[in-house]
């Protein structure tokens, strides 16, 4: 053990002494490598950062839910192109499928009728233009994920009855209200007065756009007496969540024969509708996130591959200068393998400090970054890892050839070399 010890310890203090020795040579060698780590981790952490995102926005928005919808999120599967003329006379999901949905639907947890729209509201002498406006039906609270904040969300006797209630995101209250409590007062709205009952918790928003902050949700049978729910205008859709032990794909098959009971479509006959899933979406980020991830390896690939090559001169460089060295070393009894190792143990802590570099930087950045935004971005032990070992890779391939031939040196010539 105290052998071992010793002769990892003495390639170190080569590795070291080969940094001090020409250390302008070094630090540009090793700046490859640490380029090249840099610019692969930094990619895995950006990667990382935004499937956490897309993560937690599916959260909220449950990634067991599906929307009823008349437009599907994407082209059909096997087409690139998107046929928009098949949809345009397709009728939009009215309040009568949502009961029927609720109703038929045997694996559904939840289902809410909602639609959206923009308006200007009012508060004595305050006003916030292009206020999105959410009539909701029962149940909405039990898919998409909220806090109230202040105050609370409207009961389902205020619901089913059409009172003029309403629920405020954090940015219009602020707006409106000043600093004053929304709670209790009434807002203005199409000429009609409504009661703020609460205030949703700030949220911001997710990697979809979504977000409650600047929106007034409203009992979706009052908001239809102020807007016409057979209108593509307010983007009416039915929200079903799955419940437990239920994946979306079996919500989907179940859901597709109930609408086409629903709408009386024949066996022959195409969907009217689109139902929409979350992880529709999430292909397509996947996808982009590949494009990422290659275009990291790409990138910082070259720069590892100059930082190698920079590597492996400063070990035939290093192998040249102790020619005489390892001839009394082979004399003395060493055998090949322990010359060899000592090489590649020296051109792999040389690598792996080039590495450790672009992982400080990286990390200093993701800190920096963290500090200054709302946004937490971190530097993964697992991204840590994949730094060190291909920094240990870098350093074993690159310092392997020298290595080689400084083990298969003859003691006699090397100790007379000039």
């Amino acid at each position: 053990m105290i052998l071992i010890y010793k002769f990892f310890k003495e390639s170190f203090l080569f590795a070291i002494n080969a940094l001090r020795t020409n250390m302008l040579r070094t630090i540009l060698t090793l700046s490859g490598v640490t380029i090249g780590i840099f610019s692969i981790i930094s990619v895995f952490t950006l990667i990382d950062f935004l499937e956490k995102q897309v993560r937690d926005s599916i959260e909220s928005l449950g990634n067991n839910v599906v929307y009823v919808q008349k437009w599907p999120w994407t082209a059909p599967e096997g087409e690139s192109e998107y046929p928009w003329w098949r949809y345009a006379n397709r009728q939009v999901p009215t309040i009568t499928d949502y009961e029927e949905i609720k109703r038929r639907s045997q694996i559904a947890e939840a289902v809410t009728y909602v639609m959206y729209s923009q308006k200007m509201l009012q508060y004595e002498d305050n006003t916030y233009n292009n206020v999105t406006v959410m009539g909701v039906a029962d149940e909405f609270d039990a898919i998409w994920s909220f806090e109230i904040a202040d105050g609370r969300y409207f009961s389902p006797s205020e619901s089913n009855g059409a009172m003029s209630v309403a629920v405020l995101g954090a940015d219009v209250a602020a707006e409106l209200f000043q600093g004053a409590d929304p709670v209790g007062q009434r807002v203005k709205m199409m000429g009609r007065k409504l009661l703020v009952v609460g205030v949703f918790q700030r949220q911001g928003q997710d990697m979809f756009g979504n977000s409650l902050d600047k929106n007034i949700i409203i009992p979706v049978k009052f908001a239809s007496t102020l807007f016409n729910l057979r209108s593509q205008a307010v983007n009416p859709m039915v929200l079903v969540k799955a419940k437990p032990g239920y994946t979306s794909d079996d919500l989907v098959d179940e859901l597709t024969g109930v609408m086409r009971a629903i709408r009386r479509i024949k066996p022959s006959g195409d969907n009217d509708f689109a139902l929409n899933r979350i992880s529709l979406i999430q292909k397509n980020f996947d996808s982009l996130f590949d494009f990422i991830d290659l275009a990291g390896w790409f990138i910082g690939g070259f720069s590892i591959l100059v930082g190698g090559f920079g590597i492996a001169n400063i070990m035939f460089v290093s192998v040249r200068e102790r020619t005489r060295i390892i001839g009394i070393q082979k004399a003395l009894g060493a055998k090949r393998r322990f010359v060899l190792l000592q090489f590649l143990i020296e051109s792999t802590v040389l690598s792996l400090l080039g590495g450790l570099a672009g992982l400080l930087l990286i990390f200093g950045i993701a800190v920096t970054i963290s500090l200054v935004t709302d946004t937490e971005m971190a530097l993964t032990i697992v991204n840590v890892m994949k730094g060190i070992g291909i920094s240990t890779l870098i350093g074993v391939v690159s310092g392997y050839v020298p290595a080689w031939k400084a083990s298969r040196m003859d003691p006699v010539e090397a100790i007379n070399a000039m």
